[in-house]
This record gives C-alpha cells, structure tokens and sequence, in this order.
C-alpha cells in the first residue's frame, strides 16, 4: 500500500506541473515496463523505442488520470496497447531482408548461431526455456496475457481481473488454462 500512496503522491505533484515527479515514476517503473514490452516486442531496440512511447503516452494522459486505479496498473495498460500497436504497424511495413552483412559479403545461416560448447545439462535448460516461451508465444493472447502477467509480472489476481476489464474468476480461469497448455507442451521434455 505504500508503493501505491507515494505514486498517488507523485501523480499529484506531476498534474500540478511538476516533470522531475514524473522522471521519478519513470525511474521506478522502466525496468519493468520494458520487461513486459519486451514480451510483445522480441527487438530489443524496438522494445526500447516502444517504452519510450508508452512513458511518452503516459505523460500526455496523466492530467486525465483519476487514480481508479493503480499507477503501475494504469502504465501497464498503456504499455501493453503500445506494444500490440507497434506490433500491428510492423506486420503493414514490408520486411528487410539483406542476405548480406555489413562488408557486403553474404552470411552463413550457421555463423548467426553461437557455438556453444556446454553440458548436456545446458541443453536441456536451453530447450525447456525455449518450449515455454514458444508454448507462451501460440496461447491465445488473452491466456498470453494473463499467464504473463501472472507469472512474469507478478500481478495480483485483482490487479490482472483490473487490467484485463474482466471479473477474477475469468482470470483465474485463464491462467488455469494456459498453465495446462504449457504443461502439456512440456511433457515429453519432464518424462
């Protein structure tokens, strides 16, 4: 209850004009924000470029907002409507495909890959990481987003029914489900 008092406390101070309550907020909340941009946007430079936005679009909404609910909640929001659309601006521009390096002469498929020279251990690591995030990245984006909110932001049930406009029940129900679909995606790698 803390974290939300001295948020509500900045707010004021930054609907009242003042910017460098605003630059606190943004120190507090960027790592995470990027974080959760970074679930959307793979790139991580885009990723950087879309939380840039998401504070941006912060800012300028900030005389409207009303303090329903929590500031990190209400960012968050803003933040997962930031990536979705920079999602959508990008599936419209044509790709960039240069088979070429920089020096001009053309890469390897193979030398994109790091040599890696780890234990089996390491491997097996390496793939149950990459089940998941795929297993996470093919649920339907209402189950994505709950399970990450959930699992990856650490968002209560009553913050992630508040972000998502949806009652608890759905949320837990949502979760539920993801967390069968990753476990049965995750079978054969835990037998």
């Amino acid at each position: 209850m803390g974290d939300t008092g001295a948020d509500s406390q900045l707010v004021e101070r930054v609907q009242r004009g003042d910017k460098k309550a605003f630059d606190l907020l943004v120190l507090k909340y960027q790592h995470r924000i990027l974080k959760l941009i970074s679930r959307y946007v793979r790139d991580p430079s885009d990723a950087m470029d879309v939380a840039q936005d998401a504070f941006l679009k912060a800012y300028r909404s900030l005389p409207n907002f009303r303090g329903d609910s929590a500031f990190y909640t209400w960012i968050y929001r803003i933040a997962v409507n930031t990536a979705k659309n920079h999602l959508v601006a990008q599936s419209r521009r044509p790709l960039e495909t240069d088979p070429t390096g920089m020096d001009g002469e053309a890469i390897e498929p193979a030398a994109l890959l790091k040599d890696y020279a780890t234990p089996e251990n390491y491997l097996i690591t390496e793939e149950i990481q990459e089940a998941i995030a795929t297993a996470i990245d093919q649920l339907p984006e209402d189950l994505r987003t709950a399970i990450t909110l959930r699992e990856i932001e650490g968002l209560s049930y009553e913050e992630i029914a508040e972000v998502m406009t949806c009652p608890i029940g759905t949320v837990r129900s949502r979760i539920f489900r993801a967390r069968e679909a990753i476990d049965h995606r995750l079978k054969p790698y835990l037998e």
